[in-house]
């Protein structure tokens, strides 16, 4: 098991994006990477990165917002192009920080909201690294398990502990003896915020123009993938049970500079539950050396 690394000193803010603000922490000198978290119940940016931020900030300026919706950050996210709205967010973030380009790391919805900003304005990203990225064949497959439970979780008798737990332990992950208590507990407090749960920022699409969202959201249908030109490394868990691993070579399929890197007994935290492995691979990535 991967032991909790401590965290580095970092500078915090709450910036103005739009008239929305975002909550970014920072720490490390070097080339500017962006992490960026996913979407689960009670994410937030350090508590997701917990064990990365102080190997990767050996070499980089590791910044580590909470995604619109998410953490300290104003809450809500736009329903209706959801990946749209959080690459909108994080490209106003990179201007407020006075980036013309950087490194993003994203996981998840994270990773889809990287891959988003990619695809809109490439010029603004030097390299990426994605793990299990949402967004990804979505409308060529039902739903995964872990999917409807973590879109299950505001719905019906509403969140609970329990609920979470099962989640974490039966979805996120490949073993779950691995997840403290404390985890769970820490995710738990933050999902229940009263203005989370009054605008979940990850939610089924619904109304009239559901099925084009559904379409917006699946990057596979999307042109512009064949033609991205940054340099883009995919680590996607074996035992993923949120994203599906065929994804991955989906992607390695259609992009034209992407590595594909499958990690065997992970699931879908690949950066948490393989954390020496993932530090040593997205550094020497991020760096060009390999």
């Amino acid at each position: 098991m991967t032991t909790q690394t401590a965290l580095p000193a970092m500078q915090e803010s709450l910036l103005d994006v739009a008239g929305r603000k975002i909550f970014v922490a920072e720490t490390g000198d070097g080339p500017p990477v962006l992490l960026l978290h996913g979407g689960g119940p009670g994410a937030s940016g350090v508590s997701n990165y917990g064990r990365n931020i102080a190997e990767l900030a050996k070499e980089y300026r590791v910044i580590v917002p909470d995604l619109p919706g998410y953490g300290r950050s104003t809450k809500g996210v736009d329903g209706a192009d959801p990946f749209g709205h959080l690459a909108e967010g994080i490209r106003g973030l990179m201007d407020q920080l006075g980036l013309d380009k950087a490194h993003l790391v994203g996981n998840s919805y994270g990773g889809a909201c990287a891959l988003r900003l990619a695809l809109d304005t490439p010029d603004r990203v030097d390299r990426m690294v994605l793990m299990g990225p949402g967004g990804i064949g979505t409308t060529r497959a039902l739903p995964t398990p872990g999917l409807t439970s973590l879109l299950n979780y505001y719905s019906g008798d509403g969140p609970s502990r329990l609920k979470l737990e099962k989640f974490i332990r039966n979805h996120l992950v490949f073993n779950a003896a691995e997840v403290p208590d404390s985890v769970i507990d820490e995710r738990y407090r933050a999902s229940i915020d009263p203005e989370v749960v009054a605008a979940p920022p990850l939610r089924r699409p619904s109304g009239p123009n559901a099925l084009r969202t559904l379409w917006k959201m699946d990057f596979t249908r999307d042109k512009r993938l064949t033609r991205l030109p940054v340099p883009t490394l995919v680590l996607w868990g074996a035992a993923d049970k949120v994203n599906r691993p065929e994804g991955g070579r989906m992607l390695a399929e259609r992009m034209p500079n992407c590595d594909l890197y499958l990690v065997a007994n992970t699931g879908h935290w690949v950066q948490w539950e393989r954390a020496e492995l993932f530090n040593r691979l997205c550094a020497d990535f991020l760096a060009g050396r390999r």
